[in-house]
């Protein structure tokens, strides 16, 4: 039994753009396990945009936060056992260290935000929300799911289409960033939900095609290649009902000069200004527009919804039972290249969710 965790620290803050300095690979001994704790190995990490944001507030010489799955190699607890799938916020580590006030009772529903805890790894004094659940996937669903199309970055597009922008059959809709995580979920489960007219924004003639021949977006541009708000006058000659922003600026501006006259915007991220954070772009041009077109604006963040999760699993699991849906996803192999995988991802080179293989995955067994 391995007692020895890698980590990935933060150890500096970024000028703009992170860049591998930031970060240092650490290598921690564990103690044992106290009783009624357990020691997850992990299986899959999630490298966010969010985190870029973390960056600038986090804690230093402190490990990265973020979702992982693992499996439960000991357990001194009653709720939880050897081989138990779990979910949890610890963050960018190989292995999780436990300890009985972030183990939810079995059967018990996890508090929706997480435990707040102090973390029992030596030298890592930092607070944070432990968020552990367990996972029992159903036959045929991938537990990387849980990263995707069933955890955050699902639950965040499920949220924005039915709590905020609250999509109806045969509307038009348009998503910035369409091509990354969350944008690819919001298109298929618009698809599912009946969407009229499904366009895209994204960074490249590549992802364009990525998002019109694989997942069944109407119309896609390169934002690069002009004005927003021209570009979705093309994309939707006959204007669109909803936004689901996930970049903020340019793109908001665009989409409020293309929303018909009563049209709902779901504000979910701002990947424009992360980098530059002291300098936000000024307000749209055309901000008033929401006033004189009656639109509807709202923000939400997706830890206040966290009561919706059995409702997306129970909506979207007999799709992807049935192969109806496949998760969209960008899988990088090792924990060595957990960095690699987050600069990537804040660069724009993955399609869909970005997430780092760190051990290997259980089949799922029938019955579950």
């Amino acid at each position: 039994m391995t007692r020895t965790a890698r980590f990935v620290h933060q150890v500096a803050r970024p000028q703009g753009r992170p860049s591998p300095g930031d970060f240092a690979f650490v290598d921690v001994p564990l103690p044992a396990v106290e009783p009624g704790g357990a020691l997850v190995e992990n299986i899959h990490l999630s490298v966010d945009p969010y985190m870029r944001e973390v960056m600038d507030v986090g804690e230093l010489h402190a490990p990265m936060e973020g979702r992982a799955l693992g499996r439960v190699v000991e357990s001194r607890s009653d709720h939880l056992k050897v081989g138990d799938l779990v979910a949890h916020r610890l963050g960018w580590r190989t292995h999780a260290l436990l300890s009985p006030d972030q183990i939810p009772e079995r059967g018990a529903a996890p508090d929706p935000g997480g435990v707040q805890v102090r973390l029992r790894e030596p030298g890592v004094p930092a607070l944070r929300s432990a968020g552990v659940r367990v996972i029992r996937p159903p036959a045929g669903v991938p537990l990387s799911t849980y990263l995707s199309l069933l955890g955050g970055t699902g639950l965040t597009a499920y949220v924005g289409l039915t709590r905020i922008a609250r999509l109806q059959p045969g509307e038009s809709l348009y998503v910035s960033a369409a091509a990354g995580g969350v944008g690819t979920a919001v298109g298929q489960l618009a698809r599912l939900m009946g969407v009229g007219h499904l366009v895209g924004s994204t960074g490249s003639a590549a992802k364009v095609r990525h998002l019109t021949e694989r997942l069944g977006f109407d119309a896609a541009f390169d934002h690069h290649d002009g004005p927003i708000g021209g570009q979705l006058r093309r994309a939707a000659p006959d204007g669109l009902d909803v936004y689901f922003d996930n970049v903020g600026g340019e793109h908001l501006s665009g989409a409020i000069e293309a929303l018909r006259d009563g049209g709902r915007i779901a504000w979910c991220g701002a990947v424009a200004q992360y980098d530059d954070a002291a300098n936000p772009p000024a307000a749209p041009r055309n901000l008033y527009d929401v006033v004189s077109k009656s639109l509807r604006l709202e923000g939400f963040l997706v830890r206040n919804h966290r009561e919706v999760q059995g409702e997306l699993e129970e909506y979207l699991t007999p799709y992807l039972r049935s192969g109806a849906l496949v998760p969209d996803q960008t899988v990088t192999v090792g924990f060595d290249r957990s960095v690699d995988a987050f600069l990537g991802m804040l660069a724009g080179e993955n399609t869909g969710k970005a997430i780092v293989q760190v051990a290997e995955e259980p089949v799922s067994r029938a019955g579950r």
